[in-house]
């Protein structure tokens, strides 16, 4: 009987471990195909394959929690999702599993085991986008599902000096779009530059990018305030016109939403214990 209570034992303890094992899976995707992070009742989504892939591992049902809800047609290099499983494969082995599962414009590049309590959303300390554009007359077919090609010049060192007036605590009220349900439009940046890109093959267009991280982000506010900015660089508004929208703005008065596939979620960053 001590024996058989002993693995009786054993394997309750297993059973309790794994239903607290918590994941903390790192991904990168091409988002021009898909409706976006989040599972929609038409079309395919990241969270969604996700979710699929994992129910293989699982045999039932998972849900995978995302860092942020990157629009349709926006891109990642670094979105991290958290998702409570019960299955005790290495986290190698998982990475490996859920890539041969997924479609190839979505990779998995990390697996970890994480504390019960890491969410991906909730845990996070700050987040940074990167937007990518392209000033080249004639456009380049190869990247144009990655960049906005806007043909035209622009006054980027005005447009830097208008991009730094975001860093702070600030109301983003302004570049908010409607349909969201927040409960203050108060976001800190901590970095907002405009930024050279490396330059490609010879003969490829010069290509800059607007660098954001903050503790957070309202819906299309990076894409509002790069639409902002190209305004100021297109010389239809002043530098000075950002910090007046920061005081009281609202949306109609800021600039046109840049479309979604010059966005990239480009990293996540937690406390520095998490791997």
């Amino acid at each position: 009987m001590p024996a058989l209570r002993r693995r009786q034992a054993c394997r309750q303890t297993r059973i309790e471990d794994l239903t607290t094992r918590n994941l903390k899976i790192t991904l990168e995707y091409d988002g021009n195909r898909y409706v976006g992070w989040q599972r929609q009742a038409e079309g395919e989504s990241i969270q969604g394959l996700l979710e699929d892939a994992l129910a293989k591992f699982e045999g039932g049902p998972v849900t995978a929690h995302g860092a942020g809800r990157t629009d349709a047609g926006v891109h990642a290099l670094g979105q991290v999702a958290s998702a409570h499983v019960s299955f005790t494969h290495p986290p190698a082995t998982i990475g490996r599993g859920l890539n041969a599962t997924l479609p190839e414009d979505i990779r998995v590049i990390g697996v970890a085991d994480m504390p019960e309590d890491f969410h991906a959303r909730f845990s996070a300390r700050s987040k940074t986008y990167r937007y990518q554009m392209s000033t080249d007359p004639i456009g380049d077919p190869f990247s144009r599902r990655l960049v906005w090609q806007l043909r035209e010049q622009l006054d980027l060192e005005t447009m830097a000096r208008a991009a730094a007036t975001l860093v702070g605590t600030h109301d983003f009220a302004a570049f908010q779009s409607a349909g969201t349900d927040v409960t203050t439009t108060v976001r800190t940046i901590v970095r907002s530059d405009i930024v050279m890109l490396p330059a490609g093959p010879p003969g490829a267009p010069a290509r800059f990018a607007y660098d954001v991280t903050a503790d957070g982000f309202l819906r299309h506010m990076v894409r509002a305030i790069v639409g902002t900015l190209v305004e100021i660089g297109r010389g239809r508004r002043d530098a000075e016109s950002l910090a007046q929208l920061l005081d009281g703005g609202t949306r109609a008065q800021a600039g046109a939403t840049a479309p979604p596939h010059g966005l990239f979620l480009v990293r996540v960053d937690y406390d520095e214990e998490s791997p």
